[in-house]
């Protein structure tokens, strides 16, 4: 068995520094699929009618918003001139397209870069990933955005300071929906994934997200919380309980819950939130839990994580769940996906993990609650003291 670490969902917020500027198969006797996820109520805006031209296959899952360029310092501490830094890249949104990707499901990523180097590699590499970025619109104008991320150290919160002001991402709006290329994808779409990152950005960007959430549509929404405070330093959050319940799927960290809406406690923000399908509250090292609208809760507790960085395990358990959707699988399971897809996040330096193998998956997601509790993930792979171990390809 491999040494257990912390046990991590990746729920937590990270801290940010203001600056200017297919599915796997399945069991034979696994169970029925449960009924879809429950529109939630509302009336707004109406997106523009759509012809969605040619014959294309469509992503199952759209995800709309920023990604960056990230430099990663190669040690904790103040940044000296002679420090290492690495380039690399990531975003919620494209962390999460990215990890359903690997899942097996059809995904797109919409957004902005600059007419740069930096949006050049950053699209290139979430292409490279199998996600489309056929929508993803280049500005002549403004830059791709960029942050500086400086290890936390053993146990530690990484750094991260960011330069996102005026970058190309903060000019998405409203528009977007007249793009052909970007409406042929929302057209053909089951889901939209939004953050409430891009809420944050301008006032375009919160435009954009009402306008997403508006009904009638032809796709559900899920809406991951992805607290920042730095970015809402000038603007109101308010706005976000809103966007949040007009949401079919909402995810959050207890943490950032209680920082953003005045408490982390899964009832009580059911009661904030009545509207949505389903409402996913992670509690960090220990468990998550899934309500439905109806009142019905699902509790499962978290792997046991040797947490490397903890930067898009949030990201990563969003698009685990999606897939558990996609999937048909039930509320136990969906969130077992995002566990296990937030683990692999959680065992990388990088913003973007690679989940277990599909056997490995399939295995896990119908493990005993013995077996699941005994599961440790580290960046050498996954590890239990039960006879799971022979059937994870161990």
């Amino acid at each position: 068995m491999l040494a257990r670490g912390r046990r991590l969902t990746g729920s937590g917020s990270v801290p940010e520094v203001p600056s200017s500027g297919r599915p796997a198969g399945l069991p034979a006797d696994a169970p029925a699929p449960p009924r879809p996820l429950p529109p939630s109520r509302g009336t707004r805006y109406l997106m523009p009618p759509t012809n969605p031209g040619p014959s294309v296959p469509s992503p199952s899952v759209v995800c709309v918003g920023e990604s960056m360029a990230v430099l990663v310092a190669d040690g904790p501490g103040p940044l000296r001139s002679d420090s290492a830094l690495r380039l690399t890249f990531g975003g919620a949104e494209s962390n999460t397209a990215m990890t359903l990707a690997t899942l097996g499901h059809s995904t797109a990523w919409i957004s902005r870069v600059g007419a740069d180097d930096l949006g050049r590699s950053l699209t290139a590499v979430v292409r490279s990933g199998g996600v489309d970025t056929s929508a993803v619109v280049t500005d002549p104008r403004r830059p791709t955005g960029l942050y500086l991320r400086q290890p936390g150290g053993p146990g530690g919160h990484s750094r991260s300071s960011y330069y996102r002001r005026g970058s190309a991402a903060s000019a998405l709006g409203p528009d977007l929906l007249r793009d052909p290329r970007a409406r042929r994808l929302l057209a053909g779409a089951e889901i939209v994934h939004l953050t409430g990152i891009t809420a944050a950005l301008s006032d375009s960007c919160l435009a954009l997200l009402r306008n997403l959430l508006a009904r009638p549509r032809r796709y559900r929404v899920s809406f991951d919380l992805n607290w920042r405070p730095a970015l809402w330093q000038d603007r109101d959050p308010s706005v976000l309980r809103h966007l949040l319940d007009e949401a079919d799927l909402v995810l959050m960290g207890a943490d950032e819950a209680a920082l953003a809406l005045g408490t982390g406690e899964p009832g009580e923000l059911r009661a904030l939130l009545p509207s949505p399908g389903t409402l996913i509250v992670k509690d960090a090292e220990h468990h998550a839990t899934a309500v439905e609208r109806d009142g019905t809760s699902t509790t499962e507790p978290s792997l046991h994580v040797d947490v490397v960085e903890p930067t898009g395990a949030g990201d990563a358990f969003a698009a685990g769940c999606l897939a558990g959707v996609l999937r048909g699988l039930d509320a136990r399971r969906r969130l077992r996906l995002g566990h296990l897809a937030a683990a692999a996040a959680l065992s990388t330096p990088d913003d973007f993990g690679t989940p277990p193998p599909p056997p490995a998956v399939a295995t896990l997601l119908h493990s005993s609650p013995e077996d699941w509790a005994a599961t440790t993930v580290t960046a050498a792979g996954i590890g239990t003291s039960t006879r799971a171990a022979d059937q994870c390809g161990r």
